[in-house]
């Protein structure tokens, strides 16, 4: 049986747990140097993660930046940008997001059986949709994953992508950053929400580093055996 792929969560929050506040604009939470480094990190990576949410909500390219780093994948025989995976429930994603019309790497949509037609019609044009039964879980995804040889997978959020691969047990390593104010809007989306988590009082996760870049803090967390020392 094929290893699942090596799963690391990447996320950046405020003081107050919040990854974005209630408007209608992106939360900037991050800065220059950081993001610099989550490039750095994506680079290293087979596949990027994101909920359909994030897709929806953030528009966002998941690409390489650096060039330096595209043409290093290159000569390593690898796409300038990592596979790029989303999850929908619904099916319900724009065609025209950049997430589907930016890169040439791959796009993976995974979705339950009672959305495969619906998902095929909207977005088999831009990506490969992926059944993977009912309902759409870490699991299912990873194993197809590791299937089309991804080793390394980089889940970037939202919430509740993090919250079921961290309840499910199926996270490697955590690396979460901290910005330096409060947001303090409870309509606004935390890191997770309630749940039950293999992490608590009496199994605490190992701290591999934390380091001040800038204005923000990151703490990287092992969160299983897979995960090398620092």
């Amino acid at each position: 049986m094929t290893a699942r792929p090596y799963v690391l969560l990447s996320c950046a929050m405020s003081i107050d747990g919040y990854i974005d506040d209630a408007s209608t604009e992106r939360l900037l939470l991050s800065n220059a140097e950081d993001l610099d480094r989550i490039d750095e990190v994506r680079a290293g990576c087979d596949a990027i993660l994101v909920g359909a949410g994030t897709v929806r909500r953030d528009d966002p390219r998941l690409l390489v930046r650096s060039d330096r780093r595209r043409a290093e994948r290159a000569a390593r025989g690898l796409p300038p940008s990592p596979v790029k995976v989303t999850v929908t429930a619904s099916g319900d994603l724009d065609p025209t997001a950049r997430f589907f019309t930016m890169g040439e790497a791959t796009k993976l949509v995974y979705c339950p059986s009672g959305a495969l037609e619906k998902t095929r019609e909207r977005l088999g044009a831009v990506a490969a949709v992926v059944d993977v039964g009912e309902p759409v879980g870490p699991a299912a995804v990873l194993a197809d994953l590791a299937a089309r040889g991804v080793r390394r997978l980089m889940v970037e959020g939202g919430g509740i992508v993090h919250a079921q691969f961290l309840s499910a047990g199926l996270a490697d390593e955590l690396h979460l950053v901290v910005a330096p104010f409060f947001v303090g809007d409870g309509r606004a989306p935390r890191f997770v929400g309630d749940g039950r988590f293999p992490w608590h009082p009496g199994r605490r996760a190992r701290v591999l580093e934390v380091r001040q870049i800038d204005d923000v803090v990151l703490t990287r967390y092992a969160l299983s055996d897979r995960c090398p020392g620092p």
